[in-house]
């Protein structure tokens, strides 16, 4: 019974995550976090555009609020807005800028889109990035195009902990575009980093003249 609650909780969570990035799309949604306090549920949704979720006057947060109450039946939802300092470093947000590019300006661009956001990765001072786009681009036969830069674990714990990783869908007219983002960050150690350190010379005492040491 404990297990099932546990199941049931974290699957509820998962859908409230799911149903906040849907309902925020534009606003560079990072990810969510959810919090259980005595007065209700705490919700912190990272984005690198809080202005877009909280809107005009916060009818946005309101409009969120009263949607979360109803359908999930949360009682007392606190909603807060933390902004992503460095977007550059967040694959969610990658993904989601290369799905905007997408729907708004099609695949024939799709090149120029991957090369765009790969670049800006970089000139922000990440160690590595991937972008991989798959589905009917340019022609009707899917197929999946790969952009790389830099460098990038693919095997190894470092791999798994060290390489951020998102995947987000373009909804187009010829039918749907995956995208896959992998980001190494300039933060994370590599264990076969070495790094030399070199022992300072000992200075010799200075030569003595007339019997007495320089500068006494």
């Amino acid at each position: 019974m404990i297990e099932r609650k546990f199941v049931a909780a974290n699957m509820k969570e998962f859908l409230i995550q799911e149903f906040i990035g849907s309902s925020i799309k534009g606003a560079e949604h990072s990810h969510t976090k959810l919090q259980k306090t005595p007065l209700g549920e705490r919700i912190v949704i990272y984005s690198s555009k809080p202005g877009i979720i909280v809107g005009k006057k916060g009818q946005n947060i309101k409009q969120l609020t009263k949607v979360l109450k109803k359908k999930f039946g949360l009682e007392n939802p606190q909603i807060e807005i933390s902004e992503v300092e460095n977007p550059y470093f967040d694959p969610n947000i990658m993904a989601e800028r290369i799905v905007n590019y997408l729907e708004k300006f099609g695949t024939s661009k799709f090149k120029s889109i991957g090369h765009k956001v790969m670049s800006d990765v970089m000139g922000a001072g990440a160690m590595g990035i991937e972008i991989l786009i798959s589905g009917k681009i340019p022609s009707a036969r899917a197929k999946s195009w790969r952009f790389y830069q830099g460098y990038l674990k693919k095997c190894g714990d470092i791999a798994l902990t060290g390489v951020k990783i998102a995947y987000a869908t373009a909804q187009l007219k010829t039918g749907s575009i995956g995208v896959k983002v992998s980001i190494m960050t300039p933060d994370t150690i590599l264990p076969d980093k070495i790094k030399i350190r070199v022992k300072e010379e000992e200075k010799e005492p200075e030569k003595k003249e007339d019997g007495k040491e320089k500068g006494a």
